[in-house]
């Protein structure tokens, strides 16, 4: 396999899993707004919530591979691959956060593999 594919697929996950984190830590806190009056004490709730730190670590550790695999092959063939995270956060976001998994969903997340499928071959 490509190590540029390899890059690739670390960057799809490890973004997937930087934001599954992200919306873990955001659930945890309950909506917010933002304020200007509140936008320091705002910041400071987001900043010390650990599966929010943790999430941007991963996420950031993802776009190093990303951009390992930038400076090996072509954005146009790259970037489709970011897509794939579609997939992952699709059956995470139903599994771990109970929400809902329409036909609609499902199918527009099919067609968007299809293609990354068909880029893949070129």
């Amino acid at each position: 396999m490509n190590i540029a594919l390899v890059y690739i697929l670390v960057s799809v996950t490890a973004g997937a899993a930087g934001q599954i984190l992200l919306k873990k830590g955001m659930s945890s806190m309950g909506p917010l707004t933002f304020s200007l009056n509140r936008l320091v004490p705002l910041i400071w709730q987001i900043a010390t919530n650990p599966y929010v730190v943790f999430g941007l670590m991963i996420y950031v550790g993802g776009t190093l591979f990303w951009l390992m695999a930038l400076s090996r092959v072509d954005l146009s063939f790259a970037y489709p691959f970011a897509s794939l995270s579609y997939l992952v956060l699709l059956f995470a976001s139903w599994r771990l956060f109970n929400e809902d998994l329409s036909t609609l969903r499902v199918l527009g997340t099919m067609v968007i593999l299809v293609g990354v499928f068909l880029i893949s071959r070129s």
